[in-house]
C-alpha cells in the first residue's frame, strides 16, 4: 500500500461514509462562497471596523471577556446582530442546514459578524484567519473535515479573503455540514 493511499484512508476514516463525495460537493460550492465573501454588507462592515483601528491588546481583552462569559452579553449581541451577521444569516437560511455557521473577521482577526456565538472573539491566532488574510495577500483555505462539538455535525471549514476591490481587508469562514450536502 502506498503512503498516499494510507493517508487517504486515514483522512476518509474520519468522515461520514460518503465523505469523498461530500468534499467534491464542497468544491462545487466554492464559486458561491467567493460571491458571499464579496457581499457588499460584509465588505462595508469589515471596512467600518478596520477604520476604528482598535489596538490588538484591546481586541485580546474583548476576547478574554468573550471566552470567560458563557451568557449572551451586550457585546456578543452586537456582533451577532450586526448587519454582516444578518447578511450571513440570510445566506445560511437560503442554503439550509448545509451551512452550520458562518462568520466574518476584520484585518486583525476580530469578529465583525457571526451566525452563532463562536467560542472566541479573536480568530487572529487561528489558521482560518492567518491563511485566508495571509498578510493582506489573501488565500483560500479548506480545512480537514472534523466533528464540530458546537454545531454537533461533521463539517469542513472554508475560509476566504474578504476584499475591497483587489485589497484584502478581512476574512470569511463558513462551516459546511458534510451530512447535509
Amino acid at each position: 500500500m502506498s503512503m498516499w493511499t494510507l493517508v487517504s484512508w486515514v483522512l476518509l476514516a474520519h468522515l461520514p461514509p460518503d465523505g469523498a463525495a461530500q468534499l467534491e460537493k464542497v468544491d462545487r460550492l466554492m464559486p458561491e462562497l467567493r460571491r458571499l465573501a464579496s457581499e457588499p454588507a460584509l465588505v462595508r462592515e469589515v471596512k467600518r471596523q478596520n477604520a476604528q483601528r482598535v489596538p490588538l491588546d484591546s481586541i485580546q481583552k474583548l476576547d478574554e471577556e468573550w471566552r470567560a462569559t458563557p451568557s449572551l452579553t451586550p457585546f456578543k449581541r452586537k456582533v451577532l446582530g450586526s448587519e454582516s451577521a444578518r447578511s450571513l444569516s440570510r445566506y445560511r437560511d437560503r442554503m439550509g442546514r448545509v451551512v452550520a455557521e458562518a462568520f466574518v473577521m476584520d484585518n486583525q482577526g476580530a469578529l465583525v459578524g457571526a451566525t452563532r456565538r463562536t467560542s472566541d472573539y479573536w480568530q487572529g491566532d487561528e489558521p482560518k484567519w492567518r491563511r485566508s488574510f495571509n498578510g493582506g495577500r489573501g488565500a483560500e483555505l479548506r480545512e480537514k473535515p472534523f466533528f464540530d462539538e458546537s454545531t454537533q455535525s461533521y463539517v469542513v471549514q472554508v475560509s476566504l479573503p474578504v476584499k475591497d476591490g483587489a485589497r484584502v481587508i478581512g476574512a470569511l469562514t463558513v462551516s459546511i455540514s458534510l451530512l447535509e450536502l
